[in-house]
């Protein structure tokens, strides 16, 4: 013998309630965890405007092979004090003098000033920032000038 067939429940207006709270909260949670990870990860500001930079774009080209043509070998990093290193060696790993080294540190969303940066030489290619840098997230900006030529590096540290 069969069993008798259950009766239906109803769809009822708290069924489509309780899926209307549902497919929104789900779309928040989203719209929330991508808002917040954007915030989180963007450094910002890419260039401040854009025609500008499209007007600078050959040159920044040109420099940039330059710059390749030289076959240095550039390194940034900090040290355990949070004092900026850079390190400059040719395409033989032999320590190379740059001359002028100047720099700055720039906050990516810009919660802190920008740190002007000096430094010395400690032999072997290896150039230290005379101040180190606050906790956090830095873009640091290093200009070489020397040899006839500029050259920029960039690199973000934490």
């Amino acid at each position: 013998m069969r069993a008798a067939p259950r009766a239906r429940r109803p769809f009822t207006g708290w069924h489509m309630t309780i899926i209307l709270v549902a497919f929104f909260v789900v779309v928040m949670s989203v719209n929330i965890f991508m808002a917040v990870s954007a915030v989180s990860t963007f450094g910002g500001t890419v260039v401040d405007n854009s025609y500008v930079a499209s007007q600078k774009f050959n040159g920044w080209l040109d420099a940039a092979r330059r710059q390749q043509k030289m076959g240095w070998r550039r390194a940034i990093a900090l040290d355990d004090a949070r004092h900026v290193r850079v390190t400059l060696t040719d395409q033989a790993d032999q320590p190379v003098s740059a001359g002028i080294i100047t720099g700055r540190a720039i906050h990516p969303l810009g919660r802190a000033p920008e740190v002007k940066l000096s430094f010395q030489g400690m032999g072997h290619g290896v150039y230290r920032a005379r101040q180190p840098l606050p906790a956090g997230r830095w873009q640091v900006r290093v200009t070489l000038a020397g040899h006839g030529d500029t050259q920029h590096i960039q690199k973000e540290v934490d």
